[in-house]
């Protein structure tokens, strides 16, 4: 891979690429098909389950029994919304089949160039400025705006180096998530199979009892901890306020807010039965609209954690909530407390489950953090790659 020679260098927009690119624009260097286009209203998408996908702007939306189209394409979405938005997400899609596509997305494909490169190209490329306004606070990418859009092409042969490497992260990062989905169905596996007892670890053979969570949790309703950090309770986890990338609302009155203590469970007491509940490893304080419950002697909170995430137990939450309306309920400690479960009647066995379901996590862990070092590759070679900065060697 050789850096690009400055000498031989032409300027394109606020960045130089190198001197033997052509710079077209979209509608030269590729062919538009939008009369390729399948229009299907809402109503029709719901009713029809078939074979071949059905592409939006940004996703697969549906399934339906017939297709349009047959081969290699581009597609990149015409609202707007999503551009200025959703900018994490790609706005271009590289699709190699049978598929229809609704009259929300561009159908692009290569003439003299490859269609991979506009989808690569286009995927790293900021569009807002490119957008047209339709109406009250709606933008869009009109055809005539995509097809007016410059774009630096290198010799057919370089565009197909640059995307066969591109290309190639891309499968790798595939593989990793379809090891990620793998292993998040297996550990949904051991959850519903070890936490009812289904199946038993190795060495654990005692019948399994009834129990009420008072007798295995008691409230923690300490405030007016000034001098503790403030936490937040996310998906994740819990974990300092500094870290989080939210916006702090919490208010300057924290007298009312409660003292959390590793190997607490904090939930929110209005939204446990979605399952919004976390095992906490810091001391700290957190919001009042939480419920804070210590384990006993008898429970390990580890354990508990996973089980509060079933959907039989987060039902069980839904029904002894207080409230008229799903947005009014309130499962406090009371109500907690009298929910009724099968247990081990070993807490080693809680334990030995727990861990059991602690390496599976750390498994997806491992596997999603490697999926993010290798988009931070792509990125990168995107960035140097589809610009020229660097040159591969054909």
């Amino acid at each position: 891979m050789n850096k690009i020679d400055k000498q031989n260098t032409k300027p394109f927009y606020n960045t130089i690429i190198p001197g033997d690119w052509v710079v077209k624009p979209v509608g030269k260097a590729f062919e538009i098909c939008n009369n390729l286009r399948f229009p299907i209203s809402e109503e029709e998408r719901k009713k029809i389950q078939g074979e071949f996908p059905y592409y939006g702007p940004t996703k697969i939306q549906d399934y339906i029994n017939e297709y349009r189209l047959d081969g290699k394409y581009a597609l990149i979405g015409e609202d707007g919304d999503h551009f200025l938005k959703w900018r994490v997400l790609p706005m271009t899609l590289l699709v190699n089949g049978k598929f229809n596509v609704n009259n929300h997305a561009h159908i692009i494909q290569g003439k003299d160039n490859l269609t991979e490169w506009f989808f690569y190209f286009f995927n790293n490329k900021e569009l807002t400025p490119y957008l047209t306004r339709q109406g009250a606070g709606r933008y869009k990418l009109t055809k005539d705006s995509l097809q007016k859009i410059l774009c630096p092409l290198p010799s057919i042969n370089e565009q197909k180096a640059i995307v066969k490497v591109i290309s190639t992260i891309d499968e790798v990062i595939n593989k990793n998530n379809q090891l990620i989905a793998q292993k998040d169905l297996r550990k949904k596996w051991l959850m519903q199979n070890l936490l009812t007892g289904k199946k038993r670890l190795k060495g654990f053979c005692g019948e399994w009892k009834e129990y009420h969570l008072g007798e295995m949790f008691k409230e923690r309703n300490e405030t007016k901890y000034f001098d503790l950090p403030l936490l937040s309770v996310g998906a994740s986890g819990i974990y300092p306020q500094s870290d989080s990338i939210k916006k702090d609302t919490s208010n300057d009155d924290k007298s009312k807010y409660k003292r959390i203590c590793p190997g607490d469970i904090g939930y929110n007491t209005m939204r446990m039965w979605q399952g919004r509940s976390a095992l906490s490893s810091l001391e700290g304080i957190v919001s009042p609209a939480y419920t804070i419950v210590s384990p006993n002697k008898n429970a390990d909170s580890l354990y508990f954690s996973y089980l509060f995430k079933m959907p039989k137990l987060m039902n069980l939450f839904w029904r002894n909530s207080q409230g008229l309306v799903d947005d009014t309920l309130n499962c406090k400690f009371k109500d907690f407390a009298i929910v009724r479960i099968s247990l081990p009647e070993m807490k080693e066995e809680q334990t030995a489950i727990a861990q059991v379901l602690q390496a599976a996590d750390k498994e997806i862990q491992l596997l999603k953090a490697k999926t993010d070092k290798l988009r931070e590759q792509k990125q990168g070679m995107m960035q140097v790659l589809l610009t020229g900065k660097k040159r591969l060697k054909v």
